[in-house]
């Protein structure tokens, strides 16, 4: 049960599905990466509250405890925690399991696939969130299911009102997991099963909490986190203006089809190069970027994700760095690391001439166009 055959009219229909959703993942410059099915079962236990408990264990195998994966996201943070990685764009299309009881009907299976983009690494705040909700936009357009609604989910804001409704740390799980079922289950089933619920009821409102001004001693750190967090989330929609994507924030006419984006703090105290192999050698990209699209002045965000999102739009494959003001050496020198050819710079000159430059990142040969 939960488990079904695909006839070939059904997988053509997947694979263009997924081809739909490869094709924009690669126009935002990610590479693709693989990992096993199985995984050790310390590595999956306690990672996903109450869903813990949906995870398929194996029997002993060898005097290894295996688990399949439950999702596609603690298998990418062990991959980059076994290998040493901290700055990383990849996405990961693979089937996944929930030892759940099937609702087929509500297309609730027991094996699916997941389409997982991520970005990891040490940015300035919400630039590539702001990607990701691009990212989701895209697809969904170009998949002509109509009418949709993205719901955005920032975990560390939820953190912040657990932590001033007095919510312990070792509930904030559980907590999260309850949260997760508002749509589903009545106002009593969560006064029974999350702890400080009328708390966190009459504390409903994040402008309420943020407003508040007594708080006791200990508390003033959730409170003073919970700000700067509401204040990062509030630069997303500036971003998202110059990407040309507002229109995923609105509530558009056929409400029936909710989608979240569950966004995932950056994370990473360095920067590892990890886009480029060496095979027969030979430089293997991994990725396939056209252009870097780059800024040589500071204060200039604003023109290269406009830049960009006209790039994404036209179906060229594009990459910016995840800095407000990176230096133009840099961004120059990421294109001969990962194997750009091409860097599309808009600086103040170019701004009030109209012109992009385009330069040939190996013969340095540059045309304005």
């Amino acid at each position: 049960q939960g488990t079904r055959d695909h006839a070939p009219a059904q997988a053509a229909l997947r694979e263009r599905l997924l081809a739909a959703v490869v094709s924009c993942f690669k126009r935002h410059g990610a590479a693709a990466i693989d990992t096993p099915v199985l995984e050790l079962r310390e590595t999956l236990l306690g990672k996903y509250g109450e869903g813990t408990k949906l995870i398929y264990e194996l029997q002993d195998q060898g005097g290894e405890l295996l688990a399949l994966r439950y999702d596609l996201t603690v298998p990418f943070a062990r991959y980059l925690a076994m290998n040493k990685i901290t700055n990383m764009k990849r996405y990961h299309i693979a089937k996944v399991y929930r030892r759940d009881n099937p609702a087929t009907t509500r297309g609730r299976y027991r094996e699916f696939y997941q389409c997982d983009f991520d970005i990891a690494g040490q940015f300035d705040p919400m630039i590539p969130d702001a990607e990701c909700l691009k990212i989701v936009h895209e697809i969904l357009s170009d998949l002509q299911l109509g009418d949709f609604l993205i719901k955005v989910n920032d975990r560390r804001i939820l953190n912040g009102v657990f932590a001033v409704c007095g919510v312990p740390e070792s509930k904030f799980i559980p907590a999260c997991s309850s949260v997760d079922k508002l749509d589903k289950v009545s106002i009593e089933f969560m006064r029974k099963h999350l702890w400080s619920w009328d708390r966190c009821l009459r504390l409903h409102s994040v402008q309420a909490v943020l407003a508040v001004k007594r708080f006791t001693a200990a508390k003033m750190e959730p409170v003073k986190d919970l700000r700067s967090s509401w204040a990062w989330l509030r630069i997303k929609p500036s971003y998202l203006k110059f990407l040309e994507a507002e229109a995923m924030c609105l509530y558009l006419k056929n409400q029936k089809r909710h989608l979240k984006a569950v966004l995932v703090p950056s994370r990473s105290p360095m920067d590892v190069p990890c886009l480029s192999l060496q095979a027969s050698g030979e430089k293997l990209r991994t990725t396939e970027t056209q252009v870097l699209v780059a800024t040589p002045q500071k204060h200039l965000l604003a023109a290269r994700l406009k830049l960009i999102s006209e790039l994404w739009d036209a179906g060229i494959k594009a990459e910016m760095l995840y800095k407000k003001d990176p230096k133009l050496l840099k961004q120059l020198q990421y294109c001969e690391d990962t194997g750009i050819p091409l860097a599309a710079i808009v600086g103040e000159q170019e701004l009030a001439d109209g012109v992009v430059k385009l330069r040939d990142v190996a013969t340095r040969e540059e045309v304005r166009m």
